[in-house]
């Protein structure tokens, strides 16, 4: 007769035979990072929508990768920042969650990451104006719309983002069930000041004279007058706002900026790309947007929902708040993330999701 004991034994047993048997066999050489984490999101639900490809948006091809586990799901497009900084490379750290309840557009812009590789840049950079860009975010949308079926969408936009989402939300409020800024900027010449000025004052109170002496040599920034010279500076500049910005509140060491390392959507030559995009957009773009203000565009025919870092000096926080509360929108509310600067949705990505859900979810329930 079977004792206790050995009936516990051979439970035990049946049940590790059941889990090594449900492990796959060994392969001969071990798959790369990015190909487990491909296979390990990839969707096995009928109705799931995995999509990447070049699309012609206005007059050249450019990429738009979209991903969701259901395709009744509402349709997120997320507007990079930069400009130039695409977001595609760094999405799958924080998006899988997400693709649960919205279906994901990513659109690398004219000009930026597997963009900036489909057509000669020599012959694109003419093209690179404010107004363009939002005239293709325009298209995207429109695009979106109809090849989902899809009669509104939720627009989100990240820092420069904002500035395309701002202007095709309040284009366009039929198109959308919501916008949501993330980082949102509001007045670049005065941003800059004001980032620049907490920077040095931060290195001050630090003692830290490298960084003194570095800020110090390019003042005035921004320069009014000289928009290419504060062109030039701006990497100085930004070393020490990004290291005085993350420093009031995490390690300074942190690594977060480096998962893209893992991205099952992007190579080494897409990162290539998409730094060479970056210099390409900043050059176009900069002289013009240094000059660009939303102070006056603040009434929107859609619900208006910002993310802010309460320790964000890129895109200001304190400017952002100004703004908020001018805003006129059928409804409006301001999401303060307490530990995070600039990238929120990286830095806080599941707060981010909660309050995808909770805020932005009802918004299009029903349409």
């Amino acid at each position: 007769m079977r004792t206790l004991k050995d009936t516990s034994k051979h439970v035990s047993l049946s049940l590790l035979g059941l889990s090594l048997a449900a492990l796959p066999a060994a392969a001969d050489e071990a798959p790369t990072p990015q190909a487990v984490m491909r296979e390990a999101r990839r969707s096995v639900l009928t109705d799931g929508i995995e999509k990447a490809e070049a699309v012609r948006i206005g007059g050249i091809d450019q990429w738009i990768s979209v991903r969701g586990r259901h395709k009744d799901n509402p349709l997120l497009l997320f507007l990079h920042g930069g400009p130039g900084f695409t977001a595609l490379p760094t999405a799958y750290f924080y998006q899988g969650e997400w693709e649960e309840y919205f279906t994901v557009a990513h659109w690398d812009q004219r000009g930026a990451g597997k963009t900036y590789a489909l057509a000669p840049p020599d012959k694109v950079k003419p093209t690179m104006t404010v107004d363009r860009m939002v005239a293709d975010a325009e298209e995207v949308a429109a695009y979106l719309r109809k090849t989902y079926g899809k009669k509104r969408i939720v627009l989100v936009g990240h820092s420069w983002g904002t500035v395309l989402g701002v202007k095709l939300a309040r284009m366009h409020p039929d198109w959308f069930d919501a916008y949501v800024g993330i980082g949102q900027v509001v007045d670049l010449p005065k941003n800059e000041t004001l980032g620049y000025e907490a920077t040095l004052a931060a290195a001050k109170a630090d003692g830290n004279k490298k960084a003194i002496a570095d800020l110090e040599s390019i003042a005035p920034f921004p320069d009014p007058k000289d928009p290419a010279r504060t062109l030039a500076n701006l990497g100085k500049e930004r070393r020490w706002l990004m290291h005085y910005e993350v420093r009031g509140w995490r390690a300074p060491d942190w690594h977060g900026a480096e998962v893209w390392r893992y991205s099952p959507d992007v190579t080494d030559k897409d990162m290539q790309a998409r730094d060479e995009g970056l210099d390409l957009s900043l050059a176009a773009f900069w002289g013009p947007i240094t000059q660009l203000s939303l102070t006056k565009e603040n009434r929107f025919a859609v619900p208006v929902i910002l993310f802010h870092g309460r320790h964000d000096r890129t895109a200001s926080a304190q400017l952002a708040d100004s703004w908020f509360a001018t805003v006129q929108a059928p409804s409006k509310k301001l999401v303060w993330f307490e530990d995070s600067a600039h990238m929120v949705h990286e830095e806080e990505p599941g707060k981010v999701l909660v309050q995808l859900v909770q805020d932005v979810l009802p918004l299009t329930r029903g349409k």
